[in-house]
């Protein structure tokens, strides 16, 4: 296990991590690796090709505005939605690009998104998500290009940099007390330490950082969950893109806190299904958001966690210390179950479907608030393998490849499974007939088998059944 907490859960702008999140952290690499190496000044022009997945639904995703920002220097951790406003404003009145501006003294150059060549049937080697960007004289010739790919949740590959990944994961690994990649290894560590799932994965964070910088990056990363759900209930209207979905967080906050002004548990479900739409109506507008595991399923989570410090036993008598233990304890726990999604299989909606994206959440919820109810290593193990049993063959088929139909309710409905898993499993002793490795494995040849219309393409499903207008 060479996968961080941070790595699972990023800050980034909506509305999707491998469309709009990973082509951003791909092009601002670009970026600097023009300045780093002083191609910057010979630069008149740029070559961007865009294939398959990334192509197929990139408008609808802001994939290739994404791109642009990226290009500048922009990274999606640091910009702020008024900043990206500002600068695709200006982009779009110049026709200009102003080129690494955000990580050196930038460049402006004749650039526009329509410049941008798309491949929508071509399918690069290593994943449907891919990316080449090249920098080019004022001959035309090529001065340097790369080749990414952005492999879902906001990694991304480049090409030729596998031997130094595969090194650095080498060294992360052997500096970890407690390495896993499989949910077997993770429970025989469980067993000899006597340490809980969150417990193991704290123990492999100190590796890199102190307990400190863990609870602090924690408690800022479900600040920003936190600001994203604020944010959308305070933003009436429609949601960009043109299907013209109407946003109905703010009309439901407003009822809910009518009709249940003491936080009564008989409406648990109706305050799981207001967070997980409000985040992902915030993430559907191109908001701040975390990214948990993805983006299209940044809702769950932040939906699951508040149901536990709002209606875990005794949850109204915690101290604001003792529900800050119950965040981070939930989060490294989710987080160590994300890692085995990220090892196993894929957390990416083009590789293996929506189970991979919205099913790992459910599945790391589950997980996560199993722990906090009490639950034993199995009884969470268990958790979140019902989870993801439950939203096997998911499809992902965005109408109009925007993040919005049936992407927002579906994490509503996914957070109110990852509650359920949880109870059921905790109703049991922890015993089971299928392990959370062997669905995990199932989750990863049945995206294999997976009809790649089925696999955000905008080809299948309700995108092509449904009329967009």
């Amino acid at each position: 296990m060479a996968i961080s907490v941070f790595d699972l859960f990023t800050v980034g702008i909506g509305p999707s991590s491998s469309h709009t999140v990973g082509p951003m952290r791909a092009a601002h690499a670009f970026a600097v690796k023009l300045v780093r190496e002083g191609h910057l000044a010979d630069t008149a022009t740029l070559r961007v090709n865009v294939y398959g997945s990334l192509a197929a639904t990139g408008r609808g995703h802001g994939t290739f505005t994404a791109i642009m920002l990226g290009l500048e220097g922009y990274d999606p951790e640091a910009i702020l939605p008024a900043e990206v406003d500002e600068r695709l404003e200006d982009m779009a009145a110049t026709g200009k690009l102003q080129l690494c501006s955000a990580v050196g003294t930038g460049k402006e150059i004749d650039y526009k998104v329509e410049d941008m060549m798309q491949h929508p049937l071509t399918i690069l080697p290593r994943h449907t998500n891919g990316m080449k960007l090249a920098a080019l004289d004022a001959d035309g010739n090529v001065i340097t290009e790369d080749t990414y790919y952005s492999v879902g949740g906001g990694f991304i590959v480049r090409d030729g940099a596998e031997g130094k990944i595969a090194a650095n994961i080498e060294e992360a690994v052997n500096q970890q007390p407690y390495p896993f990649t499989t949910a077997a290894k993770l429970l025989e560590h469980c067993a000899t330490t006597g340490l809980s799932i969150s417990g193991v994965m704290a123990a492999n964070e100190e590796a890199y950082r102190s307990k400190e910088e863990i609870r602090e990056g924690l408690l800022h990363i479900w600040q920003v969950m936190e600001d994203c759900k604020d944010s959308a209930l305070e933003r009436e209207g429609v949601l960009p893109g043109g299907l013209k979905v109407r946003r109905r967080a703010p009309e439901w906050h407003k009822r809910l806190s009518k009709e249940d002004k003491e936080r009564d548990p008989v409406f648990w479900q109706e305050w799981v299904n207001l967070v997980a739409l409000a985040v992902n109506e915030e993430n559907a507008s191109g908001g701040r958001v975390v990214t948990a595991p993805t983006n299209g399923a940044a809702g769950i989570i932040p939906a699951v966690m508040f149901y536990a410090t709002h209606y875990s036993p005794g949850a109204q008598y915690w101290s604001q210390e003792e529900r800050e233990d119950v965040i981070v304890r939930f989060m490294l726990t989710s987080a160590a179950i994300g890692v085995l999604y990220k090892e196993q299989a894929s957390i990416s909606g083009a590789e293996v479907g929506c189970q991979g994206e919205v099913g790992s959440a459910s599945s790391m919820a589950a997980g996560g608030l199993a722990e906090i109810l009490g639950g034993t290593v199995d009884q969470v193990e268990n958790a979140a393998e019902i989870a993801m049993e439950h939203n096997l063959g998911l499809t992902c088929d965005p109408i109009g490849g925007l993040v919005q139909i049936p992407c927002i309710e579906r994490n509503a409905i996914a957070a109110s499974k990852a509650i359920n898993a949880a109870k059921m499993a905790l109703m049991g002793d922890g015993q089971h007939h299928v392990t959370l490795d062997e669905v995990i494995i199932t989750m990863r040849e049945t995206g294999k088998d997976m009809s790649s219309k089925y696999k955000e393409t905008a080809m299948g499903g309700l995108a092509v059944n449904v009329i967009e207008c």
